[in-house]
């Protein structure tokens, strides 16, 4: 059970993440203006939500960095996969249902020149959400529930790194000692002259 409950919360992590990233580039909002223009102003999830591409891909590598990392690494990458999660709902559905000026300013001013929360206000006629915001909301619940699973079990995982560690002990007596289990004695701290 403690390899799929792993599994199952860096999967959780990098798959919000992987969607998170993804929605960062496609079309959040559209604008249509009063200006005369012809076609709504598409506004991407990156314009929308300025956080929204870093905390994804810093979920993305916690997500990854969870599979190799020790007790008290993989406390601290859960903590930070909860706030990552909750940061990302959060903002995703705020834009989703509330539709703020101040996640399509930057977009209408890069098209209009008009800068200002107040002039962009004037210029738009509606603004239409796409699905985008909210699978980021819910990719976001995803990356919180992967970070809460490993809070809650990320003590009886077994740590990924210890078939890389250096093993206790010396040469094999089989053979005498050489010049390579000299630099060997080295660089676990002992002293190979002190013999």
């Amino acid at each position: 059970m403690t390899r799929r409950e792993r599994v199952w919360a860096v999967l959780a992590i990098v798959a919000g993440g992987a969607i998170a990233i993804i929605s960062s580039t496609q079309t959040w909002m559209d604008v249509t203006l009063r200006a005369g223009a012809t076609e709504p102003i598409p506004v991407p999830g990156a314009a929308a939500v300025t956080l929204l591409a870093p905390l994804s891909l810093a979920a993305l590598a916690l997500g990854l960095a969870m599979t190799v990392v020790g007790r008290a690494l993989r406390y601290a990458f859960g903590g930070t996969a909860v706030f990552i999660g909750v940061a990302l709902c959060v903002q995703a559905l705020r834009v989703g249902f509330a539709l703020p000026i101040d996640a399509i300013a930057a977009t209408v001013t890069t098209t209009t020149g008009l800068t200002g929360n107040d002039a962009v206000a004037g210029l738009v006629i509606s603004i239409t959400a796409t699905i985008w915001p909210y699978l980021t909301g819910i990719a976001g619940i995803v990356i919180a529930l992967g970070g809460f699973l490993t809070l809650a079990t990320g003590h009886r995982w077994a740590s990924g790194g210890r078939r890389y560690q250096a093993t206790g002990g010396s040469a094999p007596a089989s053979r005498p000692h050489d010049a390579i289990d000299s630099w060997d004695d080295l660089s676990r701290g002992d002293d190979p002259t002190s013999r």
